[in-house]
């Protein structure tokens, strides 16, 4: 049995932090002992931790070093370190870029192999030149580095900072787990209302701006449809109101999405960017039809265009987004027949499939070592 270390910003909602979930139960599953580190407290997770796996948080760094802004990531480094060299792990997974630098810093020297896990497409959304020099010192020293799609993998290699990384797409639990707090789509909706959907808590990465927009030029030409929003709580006060016709509903965090995957008839991922979307293969596995545009990464390893759903092109504005959704909220059978399509994601991503992949990835490591 090894003792394996997965650290990650938070618990709260989003992929990433589900994905670390999935891995701790996969582990815990193995054989092996886990422990899963945020500097959040237990009172802000959003997902149920799994059985078997140990909660902690990081030591509080004070209320005097909170006040140093920058100060605090060199501060919590300082207070990781002895923390890590107590517990003896045998692996440690840092699950996004900002709590993989830190373990690897905190973990100079220590013996303990550092599994980068990337969760999106880094060159997206570029660090800040400090995070960039950190990253091109420390990535390289990283035992491995997990990515979600041959895309990600390239920009790490193109870039030298790392030599091969190892491509584990997202898995696809089914049934879908559902949990608190739930949000009825009875409640919400009137009897008949057809429902485009999209997930997301992050409207600028998501897109949710032209989204609304390509709804307002669709639903003017096929009435009868809501657009809904699971994930956001409330519409950015930056951006212009969403006139009332597209206005849409915003659920805030709902834990049982697999029922507003089946309440929908359409899906629509609008993305800038992502790794490997959660959503989009979760709706694609629901039977929802779906439409996405090709962002970098994930939608084009999900998404064969006009078989198992509809894939745009990068950067398409909400009038071509609105010229591919008029035909499928006007058509039902289309809708059916890429639905029926796309539920074959089930198999190609299955968590036994993917479960077995991270095991073996990581099998050189999970054999505990005497001298650690």
């Amino acid at each position: 049995m090894a003792k394996v270390l997965i650290t990650i910003h938070s618990l709260g909602t989003g992929g990433a932090e589900r994905v670390a979930l999935q891995f701790a139960r996969w582990l815990v599953d193995a054989g092996h002992q886990v422990v899963l580190l945020t500097p959040t407290t237990a009172a802000t997770d959003f997902y149920p931790l799994p059985p078997g796996v140990e909660r902690v948080r990081e030591a509080p760094l004070g209320g005097w070093s909170e006040r140093l802004g920058p100060l605090r990531f060199p501060g919590r480094v300082l207070t990781l370190r002895p923390w890590l060299r107590r517990q003896r792990f045998d692996l440690a997974i840092g699950m996004t870029t900002l709590p993989a630098l830190k373990l690897l810093l905190a973990s100079r020297r220590l013996n303990l192999p550092v599994v980068v896990a990337e969760r999106n497409y880094p060159g997206a959304k570029p660090l800040s030149p400090p995070w960039r020099l950190l990253r091109r010192w420390l990535y390289p020293g990283a035992a491995l580095h997990l990515v979600q799609t041959d895309a990600i993998g390239a920009w790490l290699r193109q870039r030298r900072l790392a030599e091969r990384p190892a491509v584990l797409a997202n898995a696809i639990p089914w049934p879908l787990p559902s949990h608190a707090p739930r949000v009825e789509p009875c409640l919400q909706l009137a009897p008949g209302t057809r429902v485009l959907l999209a997930v997301g808590t992050k409207p600028h990465q998501k897109g949710f701006d032209l989204l609304v927009e390509a709804f307002a030029l669709a639903s003017a030409t096929v009435p009868g449809w809501r657009l809904v929003i699971a994930g956001l709580e409330s519409w950015p006060a930056r951006w212009p109101a969403p006139p009332a016709a597209a206005r849409p509903l915003l659920l805030g965090r709902v834990g049982n999405l697999a029922d507003w995957y089946r309440r929908a008839e359409l899906f629509v991922l609008s993305s800038r960017y992502e790794g490997f979307p959660n959503v989009l293969l979760e709706a694609m596995a629901s039977g929802c039809a779906c439409v996405a545009l090709d962002c970098p990464t994930g939608p084009s390893e999900l998404i064969e265009d006009g078989h198992n759903g509809r894939l745009l092109p990068a950067g398409s504005d909400p009038s071509q987004l609105a010229q591919a959704l008029v035909p499928l909220m006007a058509d039902g059978d289309a809708r059916r027949r890429l639905g029926t399509a796309a539920t074959a994601v089930r198999q190609r991503f299955s968590e036994e499939r993917q479960r077995l992949r991270l095991l073996d990835l990581l099998n050189p490591w999970l054999a505990p070592t005497a001298d650690r």
